[in-house]
Formats: structure tokens, C-alpha cells, sequence
């Protein structure tokens, strides 16, 4: 939740996004914070406000339907110097979101973001002040959900253990080292670790390695004399998140190995700079030790980043988090989208237990989000779902007499082999009556294993109940 507590300056702000729903939380939390908006949902509309207003600060997104938002960023540094500019970018436009600093962009914001970093970008932008003693305090709205949760869903064990590390670690300065698949929740995890700790009010930066050019992302890490503040600068007292380290070029993996390295000894003296009172964050999708093997990542820099290494499993390793996931995004999008759909059926919640889901949580949102625009009634039914979700592939095998069974398209080599693995136990049962006994010397299995292969432990021991 943005602070409550403190008031700041008025200050006079132009807000250009052609999304209306991001164009009026924007404005609110600008109201809330007590400073007066003027929405625009053209760049257009925004530059002739701009001229008219000459405001404090403008907050533009990059995308806009009649413009692009780097030509404002031009116009309006160039024509009133004095006005800072915010930039709201998503992932795939980091790159020219960086663009935007050199020219002359206060900072930038990448979509998903919390209404905290919002609030504390627009209060380093325009500057604290004490309130006037008569101020009033604008009422408090209600605040939408940005697509960013500030919560670990799940209750398998794995995200019980991660969650129980997270509170440990939080408060701690120590590197952390994030490894697991694409989408499997590190960014996610990152913002826990953040918003637990005492680093929370201050601000949380993210760098993505695999988006930027190795010249840019030397800038962003190091600056030059035509760059802006680093990152390390723009999170003075918060978190620096940089997202996929694999991807960092040798060169720089060794300056920021000796970066870190005095970071250290700056703490231990006392003597810290701004740019080094952060707490980093690492995260990667490829193990960095086997890369450590091949010569493509530095071993002092990974023993350096993994004093706190954390893996996040992919979410078909931790298929009991699927459906609390499943029901948390259809709660957020369905409240976004101002929809009143309530439930997912039973048959719906088993195809999405049974998918391998190769690009974890983030398929997972993705369908939720598009089972939700195709649903009829208060209800997710199977049709509802993504196509590769709910098509099986049927398979016939020849030496069991033609006996047939589906599986999901997605599904994984191993559930494939399990299914088969308990089809041809199920058919040697029956040759033999149903003895389990003769049924396991046939196959060259022990008891125990048969049991455990066909699920039958369980069975048993209710039996003996």
C-alpha cells in the first residue's frame, strides 16, 4: 500500500496513456499524493496540455495510439526544460526505454509496476514538502491491481520452504541468486524478498540483461559521462533486480564482480556511496554452474552473487500451487476487467492440473486472462480454455490388443511414460487374475515397487484399516 503519511509539494502533472483504466489510477494516486493531473489518451491532447500547463512533471507511456512516446520525451525536454518526464514502458521496450534517459527522461517505470513505485518515482520527481496546515486529505481510492501481487500463491512445499527463506533473508543485505525456468515467479519472489524488508519504501529497479545491448547495459550499470544516473543510483537505500545475469557479457560480469567486491568494503568501513547502499538481487533461467563449466560465467562473480541461492521449481513440479494460482488470477482479472465470473469448474480445474505447462505461472496467467474474456456466465468451463490446454493426443498400442488412452498436448515425457508404465501393469494383472505377486515376478519388479508404480500403496493400506 503507497504511504498515507506524508504530504508533498502541488505540483502540476500531464499524464498521456490511451489505456483508461492505467490513465485514471495513475491520476488518482497523483490526486491522492495531493498534486493536480491532467489526463490525456492522445499525444496530441498531451503535447497541447504540456504547452498550455507547463507542468512539473509529465508521465507518459511509450506506447500511445497517434504517437510515440520517445517524440514527447523530444518536444517537451527541448521546449521546457524544467518539466520532468516519467516514462511507463513494459518489458519487450526496456531498451528503448533507456533510449528515453539520454533523452532527458527523469526515469522510467516498467510495466508491471506496484502503486508504490509509482508514488515514489512521481515523490522523487517533484520533491517533499510539508503540507499547508489547513490541507485537506484527499480521499483515498479505490486501487486497482497492476498484474503485480506482493504474495507468494501456493501451498506446496516447495513455496512453503521458498516463502519460510524469504522471511529469513529479507532483511539481510546479502546477494541473492534466483535460479529457475522462464516464468516460473523469480521476478515475483524478487519483489518479496523487497517489499518484506526494511528496503521497502525505497525504490525497486529492474534490469534486464537479455533486453539490452551490451553497450546500454554497461550504462545502466556503470553510467557514462552521456548517461543518466546507473540503476544502482536510481534505487538509492532500495533493490536492484538484474533479470536473466546469464545473458551479461564477460566483461561486464568482471566489473561487476569487482563493483560488488567494493561495495563490501565500502559497508565494512562505513564509508558507503549512494550508488552502493542496494540490495542486489540476480536471477537466471540456465543453471549458472554448468555455464561456470563452459567457460561463459565467471566463478568469483557467481560465489559473489549465490551467498543466498534460491531455487523457484517450474510450476509443473508443484502441480498443488495450480489451482490456488488458477483461482488468484481469475479473482484479479476478473476484478480488472470489472467481470463477475466466480468459479472454474472441476472438469476445467483438471485439465489445467493435468498440462505440463512448459511456460509455467506466466502460461498459466495468460490463460486464466483468456479464459475469462471467452467464458459465458459466472463460470470457466473447458471451452473457455486455451486450445493446447484441452486437445489430447490419443495413443494406440499395438502389443495390448489395441488399447488406446489420451493425454494433453503438452504433457511431459515422463507423464507419458508413467501412464504407459501403469497401462502395461493394468494388463499384466489381468493375465494373471489379478496377482500381484506373479504380476511383479513377471515384470522383474519387487512388491513395493509394482505398488508404488500403479498408486496401489494407499489402497492397501486402507484395506488393512
Amino acid at each position: 500500500m503507497p504511504e498515507e503519511s506524508t504530504f508533498f509539494t502541488m505540483a502540476h502533472l500531464v499524464i498521456i496513456d490511451d489505456e483508461s483504466g492505467m490513465l485514471e489510477m495513475m491520476s488518482q494516486l497523483a490526486r491522492r499524493m495531493g498534486h493536480e493531473t491532467v489526463t490525456c489518451q492522445t499525444g496530441k491532447e498531451g503535447l497541447a496540455a504540456i504547452s498550455s500547463l507547463k507542468p512539473e512533471l509529465v508521465i507518459v507511456d511509450l506506447r500511445i495510439g497517434d504517437m510515440d512516446g520517445l517524440q514527447i520525451i523530444e518536444r517537451c525536454t527541448k521546449e521546457h526544460p524544467s518539466t520532468r518526464v516519467i516514462m511507463v514502458t513494459g518489458f519487450a521496450s526496456v531498451e528503448t526505454a533507456v533510449t528515453a534517459m539520454k533523452l532527458g527522461a527523469f526515469d522510467y517505470l516498467t510495466k508491471p509496476f506496484s502503486l508504490d513505485d509509482l508514488q515514489r518515482t512521481i515523490h522523487r520527481a517533484v520533491g517533499p514538502a510539508v503540507a499547508p496546515p489547513d490541507a485537506a486529505r484527499p480521499p483515498a481510492p479505490a486501487e486497482p491491481d497492476l498484474g503485480h501481487a506482493t504474495v507468494l500463491v501456493g501451498e506446496s512445499p516447495q513455496m512453503k520452504e521458498i516463502l519460510r527463506l524469504v522471511t529469513k533473508i529479507a532483511d539481510h543485505d546479502s546477494p541473492v541468486l534466483l535460479e529457475g525456468e522462464s516464468g516460473s515467479g523469480k521476478h515475483l519472489v524478487a519483489r518479496v524478498i523487497h517489499d518484506r524488508s526494511r528496503r521497502r519504501a525505497a525504490p525497486f529497479k529492474v534490469l534486464h540483461c537479455a533486453a539490452l545491448p551490451p553497450e546500454l547495459l554497461e550504462q545502466e550499470l556503470f553510467g557514462s559521462p552521456a548517461a543518466g544516473p546507473t540503476i544502482f543510483r536510481r534505487a538509492e537505500g532500495g533493490t536492484v533486480v538484474i533479470e536473466e545475469i546469464h545473458h551479461l557479457p564477460l566483461h561486464l560480469q568482471s566489473q561487476l564482480n569487482a563493483f560488488l567486491e567494493n561495495q563490501t568494503d565500502q559497508r565494512l568501513r562505513g564509508t558507503s556511496h549512494p550508488d552502493q547502499d542496494v540490495r542486489l538481487i540476480a536471477t537466471s533461467s540456465h543453471p549458472l554452474e554448468s555455464l561456470i563449466k563452459e567457460g561463459r560465467f565467471r566463478e568469483d562473480l557467481f560465489y559473489r552473487l549465490s551467498v543466498i541461492p534460491i531455487q523457484v521449481p517450474p510450476l509443473r513440479h508443484r502441480r498443488d500451487d495450480i489451482e490456488a494460482l488458477a483461482h488468484h488470477f481469475l479473482n484479479n482479472y476478473s476484478r480488472l476487467a470489472g467481470l463477475d465470473i466466480r468459479e472454474i469448474d472441476r472438469y476445467s480445474l483438471d485439465l489445467l492440473k493435468n498440462y505440463a505447462w512448459p511456460g509455467n505461472v506466466g502460461e498459466l496467467r495468460n490463460a486464466i486472462e483468456r479464459a475469462c474474456t471467452f467464458a459465458e456466465g459466472k463460470r470457466i468451463r473447458p471451452a473457455d480454455l486455451p486450445p493446447k490446454i484441452t486437445q489430447k493426443v490419443e495413443v494406440t498400442d499395438a502389443d495390448l490388443a489395441g488399447v488406446r488412452h489420451q493425454l494433453p498436448i503438452g504433457s511431459s515425457l515422463d507423464d507419458y511414460i508413467r501412464k504407459q508404465e501403469r497401462l502395461f501393469i493394468r494388463e499384466t494383472l489381468k493375465f494373471n487374475e489379478g496377482s500381484r505377486e506373479k504380476t511383479a515376478s513377471m515384470l522383474g519388479v519387487s512388491i513395493a515397487t509394482l505398488y508404488r508404480k500403479m498408486g496401489l500403496k494407499l489402497e492397501r493400506e486402507k484395506m488393512l484399516q
